[in-house]
Parts: structure tokens; sequence; C-alpha cells
């Protein structure tokens, strides 16, 4: 228990604390404890009230403890929350339905995590390859992306280009190479060897800085993948559910992935929730006891997600995405500072980048909107993620962006 006797001020810094003593030092989060939300806001031990510009990396896109989803949860906590999956539970099929029907796929395999999903992509990938394709044993490759972020686990740091994800955490899992983003001839050329099972993409890089590919590049690559025999697997799990103005960001150009990958905002920041689609040609490679997770399709989890989702479609937050994402970036595009270099996006999931020679510059920013009350996280130096739940309405956009502009000439 928290002494009672502690100024607010000492709140911040005993929790601070407790995680500094008895945590791994894994991360690195602004100095602010969080312990209460509600749509677009957070508020902290002292009572401060924030906008979230995180949403816990796209996991909470239908604000915080969304009423109908935190009765979902508590409705099917007080009647089941696990069976593994040695015994059907009455849930698990009606999210199947639910979710296949709603992405136009034949089969589901649940998962917990992002990069569960991931990693059930790459070993589906690969058994398709053999069973389907033909590649011989132990020769599959799959073509991914640098400076993509698909996860930590070892075998999708094997394929990350970024060192801190990299560095004395080998050997490395092979059967991975890597092609620059957005570059179809790279595709084209990597697509050549006939080994390859499968082509791993982030539609828009999200950690590498909200990065958007050309118009047309989706399109194009999914159907050079046609061409080679090969399976376009679109990791959505944070450009998906509504964030970049459509339900998927591959809806823009009409392209339907071969396996689709969900996670974050499936469960609306309520508990891991991911999920990987296909069809039956795909998915009914892997059988019985080959691939599997205690917890995956967990009767909580799958009451959970078809509450967040329908939510998504009945509250219109693709339309509310595209609409407030396209008022954010005009109304940042007024303020003149010589500090503000790009603001991309789509969509409610942009970014800004930060010009300045001190290499602290977007974390001291970041800093100082905190104190103004919002709040955001750098990724890789100088680029800042501004990313709010989708309820967010155009008075809390206009709001946002007051502060931006006021920090961006208190931070310099």
């Amino acid at each position: 228990m928290i002494p009672t006797s502690l100024s607010l001020s000492e709140k911040t810094s005993y929790y601070l604390t407790l995680e500094k003593k008895y945590g791994a030092h894994n991360y690195h989060p602004l100095p602010v404890v969080l312990q209460s939300g509600k749509g677009v806001f957070v508020w902290d031990v002292e009572d401060n009230r924030y906008y979230d510009f995180l949403s816990g990396y796209s996991a909470v896109n239908q604000g915080h403890c969304h009423p109908r989803i935190v009765n979902a949860l508590i409705g099917q906590a007080q009647q089941l929350t696990l069976t593994s999956r040695a015994f059907h539970n009455n849930v698990l099929g009606k999210f199947e339905e639910y979710i296949t029907q709603y992405f136009g796929y034949d089969k589901v395999l649940p998962m917990n995590t992002g990069v569960e999903a991931v990693e059930t992509a790459l070993k589906l990938c690969r058994r398709w390859g053999y069973q389907v394709k033909g590649v011989p044993e132990n020769k599959a490759k799959i073509i991914v992306c640098a400076n993509n972020f698909h996860g930590r686990t070892l075998s999708v740091i094997s394929f990350s280009t970024d060192p801190d994800n990299t560095k004395q955490f080998g050997p490395y899992t092979p059967g991975f190479e890597i092609i620059p983003f957005n570059n179809l001839d790279a595709l084209a050329e990597a697509l050549k060897n006939e080994y390859v099972t499968g082509f791993l993409v982030e539609p828009i890089q999200g950690e590498a800085g909200v990065v958007i590919p050309d118009e047309g590049y989706l399109k194009q690559a999914k159907l050079l993948c046609e061409e080679s025999h090969v399976l376009f697997i679109a990791d959505e799990i944070q450009t998906g559910l509504c964030r970049t103005g459509r339900l998927l960001y591959c809806d823009y150009e009409a392209v339907r992935p071969d396996i689709l990958l969900l996670g974050k905002a499936l469960s609306g920041g309520m508990l891991p929730v991911s999920a990987v689609l296909a069809d039956d040609g795909v998915m009914l490679t892997i059988q019985p006891g080959e691939h599997g997770s205690t917890y995956g399709g967990n009767p909580l989890a799958c009451s959970v997600a078809i509450e967040a989702l329908s939510v998504l479609k009945e509250e219109n937050l693709a339309q509310n995405a595209e609409t407030m994402g396209n008022l954010f970036r005009a109304e940042l595009s007024k303020i003149s500072s010589p500090h503000l270099q790009t603001i991309r996006g789509k969509g409610l999931l942009n970014a800004i980048v930060i010009r300045h020679p001190d290499k602290n510059a977007a974390w001291n920013l970041c800093l100082t909107l905190k104190e103004k009350g919002l709040l955001a996280k750098p990724t890789h130096g100088d680029k800042i993620r501004l990313s709010p739940p989708l309820v967010i309405t155009e008075e809390q956009v206009l709001d946002a962006v007051d502060i931006i502009r006021e920090s961006l000439v208190e931070a310099f």
C-alpha cells in the first residue's frame, strides 16, 4: 500500500522508485504514473489530466475504458474466462464466425499478443510453402522490409534492422531476406528466388515514424506476389481497425492480404488479443498439435473482441479517424516553427519530425507536452507519433494542436 502521508509529487516518485527497483529496465517511459482513463483522456496519481496521443500504440482506438467493452469484459469474466483449447467453449465459435465474416476470410487462428500473430503467420507461410508451393524442406524464404517493427521475439528480431533490437541477441533465425520498404524493383528482384514463400509488410511503418508508402505500392506488391505464387502477409496490428481512416490500411488500394494480422485494438485495450486470418488453402496446412496457445481463443478474449469490433463499426470510427486526421494535419501545418520539419500521417496515425541540433530535442518536447497536458512518445530520436483514440472530437483536436504549438515555443 502507498503511504497515505505522501504529497502529490511524492506519489509519482514512489511509483517510479518501485518500478526502477523491482522491474526490468527494458523500457524508458515518460515520468508520469497513470491511474485512470476515459475516452481520449488519462489521469495520473496526482489527478492531472492528459490527452493520450499514443493510444497504447493504437491499442485503445475505441477510447479508454469504453463502457460497452468494459461491460462485455465484466459479463464474461463472471461466467467463464479460460478453458484452454483442450475443450470447446460457447464463445469461441461465435467469435470465429463474427471476425471471419467481418473481414471476409474462411478461417481465423486467435492468439494473444501481436508478435504471436506474426510468429503464427511465419509458421503458416513456411508450412504453406512446403505443402502447397513445393519448396524443399528447410529452404523457405520470407521477404521483409528494412526498418520494420513486427515485435521482439527471437525470430522476429532476426529480420530487424534496428541495432537496439539485435545487438547481442544472436544467433538469429535464418530464412529471411530484407529489402527496402516502398521499393517495388527490390521486391521484384527478391521474388525471383523460387524458394520465397511470403512477403511480410507493414502497410505503414509505424515504429519507423509513420512512413507511408507511395500510392499503388501495396497493390503492385500484391500483384507481384501473385505472379510469383507467394503469400502477401499484411501486418495491420497497428495500422488496422480504423486507425488510418479505413477498416484496414490495405483497403485504400483494395488489397486483400493472403494472411492478415490483427491485434492491439482488437480488444479495445482490455487484454491481449490477436488474430491471424486466412483462407482454407493456407490455414488448414496446420493440423492439431502443430501450433497453439493456452490463452489463445479464451472466452474472455472472444467476448471482448466481438464487442470491440462492433464498437468500431457502429460508432463509425474509421470515418471519424479520417475526418479528424485531416483536420489535425491541416492545423499542424499552420504552426510556424523552425523545429517542425515534417508532418505526415493517414487518419489518426500521425507523426512529426523535429529539427534541432540537440539529439534529445524530441524527448524534451514530449516532456513539455506532458507539462501542458498531452502525452506522446518519441521514436527513433527525432520523430514523435501523434495518434489519439479514434473517438476524439473536433474541439479536442483543436485544443491539442494549441498545446503542441505552445510547446514548440517553450521547449526550444
